[in-house]
């Protein structure tokens, strides 16, 4: 088989019967102009079962898409020739890919893998993935019911930087065939019944036109063989905190005698997988630190009550220290200038993701234990460091660095854990090195020459449950179903800060920087002039 592209791109190869077959690719409109395509590269997963007529046609399609691609075929031992077809093109099942020029000088590189037992589309996604070296990764039937022509639009969401997986809807877009009423009402009801579970509003959950960035796919613990893989993959997605877009695409869907193979055993397998995702999360386990603050992620009354107690001393320009995830960044949605830092990879990638359309918000990398930025200094109003002291080896050395960085008459807002009574095993597993009392807190701040406003303790209940699970369990997780007690117990946390009591899970410090050589009254200006934030009413979206 020989590939060239001389303005159009023609493939020459012996078909099975002996003849020599020229073909043309047809130049597909790109919405990038010539020359303006995205410097990125795809994976292009194709599984095939006894797709003989149309997997050349297909091949050609996805070599004309306007982008450099890898192209990993999967023949899952068809008996139709489909395999000695691919064979006849030039690809060769031993790992040596074929070399092709797109009509625009894309690259295509194209893998065929045969396998000698059939395993099913979920196996060939599953080991698609594992394979893929691109940076998005997209399946693509070999039926012809869907048109390579249209990956421009399926990515253009994941290109703006909106989005980590884009579905391509068949069911809000045009033109479609229309074909077999039973078949789109099956379409819609295993797409109703996996929102239902995954709390997403997919139109389209059954497409199969998905794109995903590679690091987000490969972050999914993918089991079906079959045509499982497709609510598998969506309750795992929305299980993973992706942004989802859904896109419209063009359908010319086949009829049984033209080949359609999915039938209504496979929508008892779709269903079953819905129901069985619900209930089972195999994600994989990230370490303790990061899978506890994913755990208290869902958690938005709990967040909210704890910003609650933030909110008084909440500048315009804030500094958080130890962002995590962003559970408490989304709340500083009244702040005009936010620099959310961290020193976790994992944690980096989580925020520069989850805020990367957010223009006020600027994540760095920044490690407590080292020195404060030089253009960092006097420079934030507010300065928010939760549950972050307690890892840091020499904190009042940590607490003089948080201070540097406020201006005069900033205040600094810490929560750390309190009572070291309770210290144990889970301390351990997340890295702390101690835990507070008042006394200890407020010796270490003062040393820092902060100046306290504001002590409290928060969550009593929650230190019944520490002592219970890391003193007396032992425990190095605290249980994802106890995590979620926190949301409950909101108006019973709300009824304990009514009435102070000297000990809890946590301690609530607000300290000041004082004004230098001012007088009390000037102080009091600098502190009425800092324009804080408006309190946010209870039922504001998170």
């Amino acid at each position: 088989m020989q590939w060239q592209a001389e303005g159009t791109t023609l493939a020459m190869y012996t078909h099975s019967s002996g003849c020599d077959l020229e073909v043309q690719f047809s130049c597909l409109p790109s919405p990038f102009p010539l020359g303006a395509q995205p410097a990125m590269k795809l994976t292009i997963i194709v599984p095939v079962y006894n797709e003989r007529g149309t997997i050349a046609e297909l091949l050609r399609r996805v070599c004309a898409a306007p982008f450099d691609k890898e192209i990993l075929v999967f023949d899952d031992a068809s008996t139709d020739g489909t395999l000695e077809e691919l064979k006849n093109m030039g690809l060769r099942p031993d790992g040596i890919p074929l070399q092709v020029d797109g009509p625009q000088g894309q690259r295509n590189e194209i893998f065929l893998f045969a396998r000698r037992r059939n395993k099913g589309k979920g196996a060939a996604v599953r080991d698609g993935i594992a394979r893929a070296s691109g940076d998005v990764v997209l399946i693509q039937d070999a039926d012809l019911e869907y048109d390579p022509s249209e990956y421009s639009t399926l990515l253009q969401p994941i290109l703006d930087g909106r989005a980590d997986v884009v579905y391509g809807s068949r069911f809000t877009g045009t033109p479609r065939r229309v074909l077999l009423f039973w078949h789109a009402v099956g379409n819609h009801f295993l797409t109703f019944l996996s929102n239902m579970f995954t709390n997403l509003n997919l139109t389209d959950m059954e497409t199969c036109y998905k794109a995903f960035r590679t690091e987000v796919v490969r972050g999914l613990r993918l089991r079906s063989n079959r045509f499982g893989i497709e609510p598998e993959i969506t309750a795992k997605v929305a299980r993973s905190g992706a942004r989802i877009f859904e896109v419209s695409i063009s359908y010319s869907g086949r009829s049984y005698l033209e080949g359609k193979k999915i039938g209504w055993q496979d929508g008892v397998v779709a269903l079953w997988t819905i129901l069985k995702y619900a209930l089972v999360n195999d994600r994989r386990r990230p370490r303790t630190e990061l899978l506890t603050l994913q755990r208290l992620e869902p958690l938005r009354r709990y967040q909210a009550w704890l910003y609650e107690h933030f909110v008084p001393y909440i500048g315009h320009v804030v500094l958080e220290v130890g962002a995590g995830v962003g559970n408490m960044t989304r709340h500083l949605r009244h702040a005009r200038e936010i620099v959310a830092t961290e020193v976790d990879p994992d944690c980096l990638r989580a925020l520069r993701r989850g805020f990367r359309n957010d223009p006020r918000v600027v994540v760095e990398e920044f490690d407590l234990a080292r020195e404060l930025p030089t253009h960092w200094r006097a420079r934030f109003e507010t300065v928010l460091c939760c549950n972050v002291l307690e890892h840091v080896g020499d904190d009042v050395g940590a607490l003089r660095t948080l201070a540097e960085a406020l201006t005069e008459g900033g205040y600094l807002i810490l929560l750390v854990p309190g009572m070291p009574s309770l210290y144990g095993e889970l301390d351990r597993a997340l890295g702390h090195q101690r835990r507070y009392s008042e006394q200890d807190i407020a010796g270490k701040l003062a040393a820092a020459g902060l100046k306290i406003e504001k002590i409290q303790w928060l969550n009593r209940v929650g230190a019944l449950a520490w002592w219970v699970n890391s003193r007396l369990l032992r425990r190095r997780q605290f249980p994802y179903w106890q995590a979620r007690i926190n949301d409950w117990l909101v108006p019973w946390l709300k009824l304990e800060d009514r009435r102070a009591r000297p000990w809890g899970l946590s301690l609530l410090v607000v300290a000041r920087r004082a004004v230098l050589g001012g007088s009390a009254s000037h102080e009091k200006d600098v502190h009425a002039n800092r324009g804080r934030c408006e309190k946010p009413s209870e039922q504001e979206p998170v």
